[in-house]
Formats: structure tokens, C-alpha cells, sequence
């Protein structure tokens, strides 16, 4: 039958077969259950934020009005029920151009009327690509990025994505000489550059982009006259310094064509809703929103829930007390996972950011090649029964890194991976007298482990007491956690 089907329907740039997905696969396949399966698969490669969801539900209770479902917004029903304009609500986008802001510290505002709305993230990323380039032309992206950005940006626009490589040894940061090289590869190639793309925090890195950075940014693409898109949808995820910058701040500061600027954001990683699918474009190039307003046609966020989030962003109390929560839950989530990791001598990228951690595995690999990074991937999953993302998947140049989510589960399931994590290590060390994290033994003996070992012994040892899931709801003791 596929033939008799398009050929954008069925090439190869969705990016199913990444092993980014795959981990999913295996995830879906078997899943963790606390009773049914707690030998299963814990999910680790959804970017979820799930630890500040008893702040919406108790805001929920309280304003019962802000949904046409309920007997005390019904009356609301009939004018949210029939035809939108595509622009989109009015008390929506004012809502969102104010958390905007609000996220950003009120060092910058933002034009209501610049935004345009999408479903979700993957809406506004093809969105604004769909805009701004031609199948054939190309976006340089620095790496690691993001696994989805090659089905979002690439699968039915036809635009090539050109990695910028930016490597461990200054922290993965992005320079003009890697943006050169990469620009002066495509010319030579006669791909046409029509933009820099980056996430800015950076997902995998969970690291945000230094003033220094984006104004060299914005320098280069003004120098060759190419647009710069940030997805900015990790900028109320910072949980500690540095505080985050927005392109926004950068270009009141840098004189520039801001006909080339644009802003990627949602709800789906801040306030933790993908569910609503909540995308959003702000461009500062008339014509793209004008252009955007007509694509937001095919995607467009539901009215009931720009109504719902309307009324829940305009509240300035709720909105403070959610960011500030939110963020401290994060730093002691960050905190918590990363020390454990620290006890059986795991490092992660220094971080400050997002709901994920980029941790460094090389030691751990048999030899430094992606082989040897997909065999001990595989080893994680089956055997350990975490899925976690390789490095492969984002692209990173550098075998042994993996993106690891912490953000997506209870307090107590979280401990789970942790546990397993821990016998999984201390199982090829056991037998060293020296500490593991201290010896570098237990490198040796954890490469050697990949070909022995008994799957049994280590699955027995894994069965723990009753925990909640990842997509199970959070037990009511978890939804009732201090604000400290």
C-alpha cells in the first residue's frame, strides 16, 4: 500500500527509528507498575514536569469558574463553544504575554498581538520553519539537540538541519567559530542557510546560553543576514544561577534586524500542561505573524483551554507562588537524583535548568565509540530496566553522555531508579576492596560486565516495596509537599 501513499507521508525524517523512541518503545512494552510489573521499565526519558501539579489542583478547587464544565462557568459555554478567530482569545494571549514576561524577571514585556498560537512545541517549531524556509534549505543547529527537532523542524517542511558541533571540554558551548565552519560547510555544499536554531535552557544540557553566547549570535546572524529562532520553553524550569536570559533581553541591548528574531515557547515543560498542547510563536517579523496566523488554522489551540488558562494566568498570586514552588521543587529533585548518582561515582553536566540531567557514562563504555554506547544503552534498559536517552539520539559527537529525566515521578519511585542504579554499579564492585567511587577497578569491571552476570540474581534484587508509576496519578501523600 505505499506506494499508494505521498512521499512526504513516507520518507525517513519522522525519526521513528531513533533510538530516542526506541527507549519509549521499550517503556510502553513494559512498564513499571508498583503491584502489576515492579520489575518493569521506569520511565526516564519523558521531560515531564509532575512536582508542583498540587498547586493547579488546589487553584482548580478554588476557582471553579474558570472552566465552562463546571455549573459556576456554564454560562461561559455558548461563547467559547462556537468560532474562534486564529488569533486566538484576547485574555489568552494578554495572559500568556504577561507569564511571559513574568518568567523573564519584567526585565522585558511582551506585544500580545506578536503572538501567534500553535499546538503545542512541534505545532510552533514546524510553524515558524514552515515560514521562514524552502524544502532544501537548511537551519544550523548546535549539538546536542533535541531528538524531536528532526521530526518538528523536518519531516513534512523538507528542510535539512546542519549540526553545529560544541563539545565537552568548554561545557558544550556554542562559538562562531564552530557557527562559522558549519555555515562555510553548507555554502560549499550549496545549501542555502536560512537561520541558527537553539533551545535556550538547552535540552539535553540543562545548561542555559550566556549573555556572551546569544549576543554572539545575534552578531553572526545579522552578519549573514539569517534568522535565529530560540525555543525558550524550558525558561521557568531554572533552579539555580546563573538566572536565565532571554533573546528578548539580548536584542534591547545589541542593535540588530529583529525582522530576523523569533521565540519558541509553551506550557508543556513550565507549567507542566503538554497535555493542553499550548504552543506559541512570537516573532518580531510582521510578516511571519501574519504568515503564522494563517498555519496556526491547521493547529489551533482549543478555546476551552485558552479560556481555562486565561483566568489562571491572569492570577498574580498563583502565577509567583507556582514559579518560586516550582523552581525550588526542581533544585531539591536536581539535587536529590544527582547526589545519588555522586554516591557510586556517576557525574552529571553541571547544570542549572530544565527537568533532566546529561549524564557522563564514558567511563563506563567498553571503548569510546557509539557501539559501545548503544550496547550499554541497551544494557540500562533491559537490564536495569531504566529507560534513559543516549547521547547518539542528540546527536552529541561525543560517545557516553545520556539525558536522563528526573521530574516525572513521586519522590519514591524516584529512589526506585536510584536502587537500581546503585546494585547495578556496586554488583561489578563488590569484590574490590577499594570504594567504587574512588576505584577506577570498577570501570574495568563494569565493562567487563556487559557479557556476564546473572540477570536473575540482579532482577531478584530489584523488587522493592508498593510505589506510584510515572504516569500513574502521585499518591495523595506525595500531592501534599511543603513549599520549603
Amino acid at each position: 500500500m505505499e506506494q499508494l501513499l505521498s512521499k512526504i507521508a513516507t520518507n525517513e525524517q519522522h525519526g521513528e527509528n531513533s533510538s530516542y523512541f526506541h527507549g519509549w518503545k521499550a517503556y510502553d512494552n513494559d512498564p513499571y507498575h508498583p503491584t502489576q510489573n515492579p520489575n518493569g521499565v521506569i520511565q526516564m526519558g519523558l521531560a515531564e514536569n509532575q512536582l508542583s501539579f498540587d498547586l493547579v489542583e488546589e487553584w482548580i478547587t478554588k476557582h471553579p469558574s474558570a472552566s465552562i464544565c463546571t455549573s459556576e462557568g456554564v454560562q461561559m459555554f455558548r461563547d467559547i463553544a462556537i468560532f474562534q478567530d486564529y488569533h486566538g482569545l484576547t485574555e489568552f494571549r494578554n495572559a500568556v504575554a504577561r507569564f511571559m514576561g513574568k518568567v523573564r524577571g519584567g526585565r522585558v514585556s511582551f506585544d500580545p498581538a506578536r503572538i501567534v498560537l500553535a499546538g503545542g512545541a512541534t505545532g510552533a517549531s514546524e510553524l515558524i520553519t514552515f515560514c521562514l524556509a524552502d524544502p532544501g534549505d537548511a537551519f544550523l543547529v548546535p549539538t546536542p539537540y533535541y531528538p524531536a527537532f528532526d521530526r518538528d523542524l523536518k519531516w513534512r517542511t523538507g528542510i535539512q538541519l546542519i549540526p553545529v558541533i560544541c563539545e565537552s571540554s568548554n561545557n558544550f558551548k556554542i562559538t562562531k567559530e564552530a557557527l562559522e565552519e558549519a555555515f562555510q560547510n553548507a555554502q560549499k555544499s550549496s545549501i542555502k542557510v536560512k537561520g541558527v536554531i537553539i533551545a535556550n535552557p538547552s535540552n539535553p544540557l540543562g545548561t542555559t546560553v550566556e549573555r556572551e553566547t546569544q549576543i554572539t549570535l545575534v552578531n553572526f546572524i545579522n552578519e549573514k543576514q539569517i534568522h535565529l529562532v530560540c525555543d525558550e520553553i524550558y525558561s521557568a524550569t531554572i533552579f539555580s544561577r546563573p538566572n536565565f536570559i532571554s533573546i528578548a533581553e539580548i536584542i534591547e541591548e545589541v542593535e540588530c534586524n529583529r525582522d530576523l528574531i523569533h521565540i519558541i515557547y509553551s506550557l508543556s515543560k513550565d507549567m507542566g500542561f503538554p497535555g493542553f498542547r499550548v504552543g506559541i510563536v512570537y516573532s518580531y517579523n510582521d510578516a511571519v505573524v501574519n504568515c503564522g496566523r494563517k498555519m496556526s488554522s491547521f493547529g489551533l489551540v482549543s478555546s476551552q483551554t485558552q479560556h481555562f488558562l486565561a483566568s489562571m494566568l491572569s492570577d498574580d498570586e498563583f502565577v509567583d507562588d507556582f514559579l518560586k514552588t516550582s523552581s525550588m521543587r526542581l533544585a531539591k529533585r536536581h539535587q536529590t537524583f544527582t547526589s545519588g548518582l555522586e554516591e557510586v561515582g556517576i557525574k552529571c553536566l553541571n547544570s542549572n535548568a530544565g527537568l533532566f540531567c546529561w549524564m557522563d557514562l564514558r567511563p563506563l563504555l567498553k571503548e569510546p565509540t557509539f557501539e559501545a554506547e548503544m550496547v550499554l544503552w541497551r544494557l540500562i534498559i533491559h537490564k536495569v530496566k531504566l529507560n534513559v536517552s543516549p547521547g547518539f539520539s542528540f546527536h552529541c559527537v561525543e560517545p557516553g553522555w545520556f539525558r536522563v529525566c528526573f521530574a516525572n515521578m513521586d519522590d519514591a519511585t524516584l529512589e526506585i531508579a536510584l536502587k537500581r542504579i546503585r546494585i547495578f554499579i556496586q554488583a561489578t564492585v563488590k569484590k574490590s576492596d577499594v570504594p567504587a567511587k574512588k576505584s577506577k577497578q570498577w570501570q574495568k569491571n563494569l565493562r567487563l560486565s556487559f557479557s556476564g552476570g546473572s540477570r536473575c540474581e540482579y532482577e531478584e534484587s530489584l523488587k522493592s516495596p508498593s510505589v506510584m508509576s510515572p504516569h500513574s496519578p502521585m499518591s495523595p501523600a506525595q500531592l501534599v509537599q511543603t513549599r520549603t
